[in-house]
């Protein structure tokens, strides 16, 4: 008797703790309580956002096994080659600039860059054939009132100083000619569309032949940036950047066909919401 009985009140409690951490059921995935919060730090959001956030992509995963829709690894590679390409870099130099700037590994941003193409994929599926190219007179009032948005610099020109030693990193960029062996120096162009926004308003606050705070890296090392030169854009022009300003426009669009698209998505979804991260 106690043989079968154990077994199912264990199987109870375990059940009722997986529940007290679920917060939201979509179309039978399981957005965990710790999911919420997480998306929260990540966007810097409240409860509401970070949720409606989890539950999109939730819905964007299933739409894309029912899609069929699938990236391979030589997609991922060519994608990033091409990235590196336009950055003037190799691919081992790109890599160490992702790391420097955003923490991540390799291996981490295959799989960035295999999300973003899954989704790119999903969003020409749903969206490209709704949207029309812009008109001039849509593009010239666009840059009209976006015109402060094109005057951030195009890169800034850099030397980086990492180490996984705090206090030898302090004493090397109070005295460069310090001699510290674990202390890694290397040149990097780091284009601005390509860093976070948090580095690029750290470069951009910083006075140039001057160094950044030490930065603390996802990974346990620190960082410092010695800014030599801030790359600003050589046309700011409406007609060098229409094209840009096309894009812009149209990613726009998309946006709003692929809200509108996931909003009836979600309207006729099963979503159960268990429990709120308060």
């Amino acid at each position: 008797m106690y043989k079968i009985f154990l077994p199912l009140l264990f199987s109870a409690i375990l059940s009722a703790e997986l529940i007290n951490g679920v917060s939201v059921i979509v179309k039978g995935d399981i957005i965990t309580l710790y999911d919420v919060k997480e998306e929260m730090r990540v966007l810097n959001a409240n409860s509401t956002i970070a949720t409606d956030s989890l539950i999109r992509k939730k819905l964007e995963a299933s739409e894309i096994s029912e899609r069929k829709i699938s990236v391979t690894s030589s997609d991922v590679y060519d994608d990033i080659k091409k990235v590196a390409a336009a950055n003037k870099m190799g691919i081992d130099e790109f890599y160490e600039a992702v790391r420097n700037s955003n923490g991540f590994s390799s291996a981490e941003f295959k799989e960035k860059t295999k999300e973003k193409l899954l989704s790119q994929k999903l969003y020409s599926a749903i969206a490209y054939s709704s949207i029309d190219t812009p008109k001039e007179d849509e593009i010239k009032e666009y840059y009209e009132l976006h015109k402060e948005d094109f005057l951030h610099p195009v890169a800034f020109k850099t030397t980086i100083y990492s180490s996984q030693n705090r206090d030898a990193l302090q004493k090397k960029i109070t005295s460069p000619m310090y001699n510290a062996t674990d202390v890694r120096v290397e040149e990097q162009t780091l284009a601005f569309e390509r860093i976070s926004p948090e580095l690029a308003k750290l470069l951009q606050n910083t006075q140039i032949n001057s160094f950044t705070p030490i930065i603390s890296e996802p990974n346990g090392s620190f960082v410092s940036f010695y800014l030599k030169e801030i790359q600003n854009p050589k046309e700011t022009n409406y007609e060098g950047l229409k094209n840009q300003i096309v894009n812009l426009i149209m990613e726009r669009k998309r946006e709003q066909v692929l809200s509108d698209y996931f909003a009836r998505l979600r309207g006729n979804a099963e979503i159960q919401v268990i429990r709120e991260v308060k």
